[in-house]
């Protein structure tokens, strides 16, 4: 299957759902191997997502897209799409949703009474600062929502457009109502732009980090995917640097391939790195009890065995040297309020 350039996907699997799929041959479109990307409107008719999973760490968020024009090969996310009749391949990269009503549902559930004021995460599970979210500011606009009610929130994204909306950010940072999480997977520029071809390239990341912080906005970095065989060993350097650059915590997550994700993911590797193919396949197996993915809470995130255990003591260690971790900042509701509605003053 020919490669589609700028994307993260070779393809379109089957969905699992589905009983027929369909697959782009050698002679379609045989002059423009990238496929241009669809943006369909999303109807929703409720913005706040909640969830129960106890090894998430926030119950509250919002996505204002589903789908990810970032192609990122290994995005655990890409199965959700199949819940709307597309695939987890292509598809997921270039059949983008948009919550065209993000903004007025948010204004709307968070001025319930039914609404306690809470942590949101954004990108939850899709990226907020996706390339789209330049033109439409989907994303800005809730940010505007979320100052307008000094709601804390809390943002994770791998592009550094985010830096776009310091000036609210700093403005929910001075209550205590504003953090954001920068995913850096690796340091090398040109297995970013494999593995992740149309997210931010890292030092664009670690610039992010810098401007955030110095704007003072508190600002940490997710290492993840943690990618065993591959990228594992630079997690001493990605801490290092991003504590460099102003991030006061870190996590990460390992590696996780559920449904359609583990083929898509076998045949990146024998594109893109074939000599270490089974090498890293074989260490995803022994984190994963043998298998491709374990979805059991307490183990999903991290893996289970003596290479699961290696990267914790890694991580650790590693945090312990660049002085992260040592004071996480922490968010306050304190700050809530719902404005007055313009119906409101007429009285």
């Amino acid at each position: 299957m020919k490669e589609s350039k700028g994307r993260g996907a070779a393809g379109n699997p089957a969905n699992r759902f589905e009983k027929t799929s369909y697959e782009v041959s050698d002679w379609d479109e045989p002059d423009d191997p990238s496929p241009h990307t669809l943006f369909l409107k999303d109807t929703s008719k409720s913005i706040i997502n909640y969830n129960d999973s106890p090894d998430v760490g926030f119950t509250t968020s919002i996505n204002p897209y589903r789908g990810c024009e970032h192609g990122c090969i290994y995005c655990f996310a890409r199965p959700n799409h199949e819940y709307l009749g597309f695939s987890a391949g292509l598809d997921f990269e270039t059949k983008i949703l948009v919550k065209e009503s993000a903004p007025d549902l948010l204004r709307r559930e968070l001025s319930s009474s039914r609404w306690e004021p809470q942590v949101i995460a954004i990108s939850g599970v899709t990226d907020a600062y996706q390339p789209v979210e330049r033109r439409l500011k989907l994303t800005r606009r809730c940010l505007e929502v979320l100052a307008e009610f000094r709601n804390p929130v809390v943002i994770i994204t791998k592009n550094e457009l985010v830096t776009r909306d310091i000036d609210l950010l700093s403005e929910l940072a001075r209550d205590d109502a504003a953090m954001v999480f920068v995913s850096v997977t690796t340091l090398d520029g040109d297995l970013a732009r494999d593995l992740e071809p149309r997210a931010s390239q890292p030092a664009r990341r670690l610039a992010a980090i810098e401007a955030l912080a110095g704007a003072g906005v508190p600002v940490g970095a997710l290492i993840a995917p943690v990618i065993p065989g591959l990228t594992d060993h630079e997690m001493p350097a990605i801490i290092s640097a991003v504590a460099k650059a102003g991030a006061k915590a870190a996590g990460y997550v390992t590696l996780r391939l559920p449904y359609g994700v583990a083929p898509l993911f076998e045949e990146w590797l024998e594109a893109r790195r074939p000599g270490e193919k089974q090498k890293i396949l074989n260490r995803i197996r022994s984190l994963r009890g043998g298998r491709m993915n374990d979805p059991s809470f307490g183990s999903r995130m991290r893996g289970e065995g003596p290479i699961a255990d290696q990267i914790t003591a890694l991580f650790e260690i590693s945090c312990r040297k660049a002085g992260i971790n040592r004071a996480r900042p922490k968010l306050s509701v304190d700050a809530f309020r719902r404005p007055e509605s313009p119906q409101m003053k007429l009285f």
